[in-house]
């Protein structure tokens, strides 16, 4: 089977993207990858056996995607390159990565009348609530998440099979669009086995964090990420553990509101701001780490999705530091891999810390607890036979 992927995004990164393209294609299947870039990138390649089609954009086309279902603009640009994409692969099914772009999908499909498989990696009407823009002018004023969330729930009950992150977020869809359980399917975020079993380290890292105790953060650097809790436990945490660091790798646009933090509490030499690392780095960076950390805010994504930066981190023995939000406390306690914090909670966060600091031996065992429950049940090569199920019935 011929499957066209739709990400209207660059690739890569994207690591969920990239372990379903790699599973279904081990599967037997062909994929196709569409997906933007700004220039810098060869239209086309062959990465991991993915046929990769990229087509031209720039980030002026990429801000009105916020607008794709508020105002016509973006579902215009995008039609013809997605019809082009469709034509010349000659795709049987397809595969739409989040919603931003599932509106011009159906659109386009009226007239090929493929089936179309929806993977909603995050609830993005909920997220958006967070994001800075939305709260000032224009922004406020002409994107709405709530006809979004309209939007949502009318392409899920149109896709021919759905596909989510977690168990919450399978009974989240299932309770607001009536669909069937058999036509929605859970596959997680997990790390592939190749992740931690064909690492390769980089001395650098190493030597830049040997003799420190160290606090990781990988990933996106939203606000509602719960950075900011972390890096004021700092204030407390850098007087009480010798060669103290809070180690941030990932960026978002909020990034100055972080540095601000640092800079009013005078914690400059405590936090570092690594900025994007190539995921090949991550093992590097975890491996270097005592203790690493997901301080999400809670909100109703984030209490029913988890990242996949969690499972990474087990994957290599490390003990976990997470916030209450449901989801991800729940796996943490069914997995006894870490420690859960009250959310936007320094004094909390703080006091998990110096219990994992001072309890070595507890620090191992939870990292230890970890890396059992990724290699014999949370792997991406066990969580992802349902994927390849769900195409062979296809």
């Amino acid at each position: 089977m011929k499957i066209g992927m739709i990400l209207d995004e660059t690739f890569p990164p994207d690591p969920r993207v990239e372990n379903e393209a790699v599973t279904l294609i081990n599967a037997g299947h062909e994929v196709f990858l569409f997906c933007l870039t700004y220039g810098n990138q060869k239209l086309e390649e062959i990465t991991n056996g993915i046929q990769i089609k990229r087509y031209l954009s720039n980030k002026i086309i990429y801000k009105l995607s916020a607008l794709s279902y508020d105002l016509p603009f973006y579902k215009m640009m995008m039609k013809s390159k997605i019809d082009h994409f469709i034509q010349e692969n000659n795709i049987d099914v397809l595969h739409v990565h989040d919603m931003r772009i599932a509106g011009t999908v159906f659109e386009i499909n009226k007239k090929y009348q493929l089936k179309i498989v929806i993977d909603l990696h995050d609830n993005i009407p909920e997220n958006m609530k967070f994001y800075p823009h939305l709260s000032k002018f224009p922004g406020k004023y002409i994107i709405s998440p709530s006809a979004w969330k309209k939007k949502e729930e009318e392409f899920i009950k149109k896709a021919d099979k759905v596909i989510t992150v977690s168990p919450g977020f399978v009974n989240d869809v299932i309770n607001r669009t009536g669909i069937s359980k058999n036509d929605i399917l859970l596959v997680p975020n997990t790390v592939r086995q190749s992740f931690y079993k064909e690492a390769i380290f980089s001395n650098e890292v190493k030597d830049k964090y040997a003799n420190q105790f160290v606090i990781l953060y990988l990933g996106d650097t939203n606000i509602r990420r719960g950075l900011l809790t972390a890096i004021r436990a700092t204030k407390k945490l850098s007087q009480q553990i010798e060669n103290y660091k809070l180690v941030i790798v990932g960026k978002n646009t909020t990034d100055a509101i972080l540095k601000e933090e640092v800079k009013r509490l005078n914690l400059e030499s405590f936090v570092d701001f690594e900025g994007w690392q190539d995921v090949s780095l991550f093992p590097s960076y975890i491996v270097a780490s005592n203790v690493c950390i997901s301080p999400l805010y809670r909100s109703i994504q984030h209490d029913v999705a988890y990242a996949n930066k969690i499972f990474q981190y087990m994957s290599f023995g490390k003990p976990v530091l997470v916030s209450n939000a449901i989801a991800q406390k729940e796996i943490v306690e069914q997995s006894n891999s870490g420690l859960v914090h009250r959310e936007k909670d320094e004094e909390d966060f703080s006091a998990k810390v110096l219990e994992l600091y001072a309890n070595k031996e507890k620090s191992e065992a939870l990292g230890n607890n970890g890396k059992q429950f990724i290699e014999n049940k949370f792997s991406w090569e066990v969580t992802s036979l349902a994927l390849v199920k769900l195409y062979d019935e296809l």
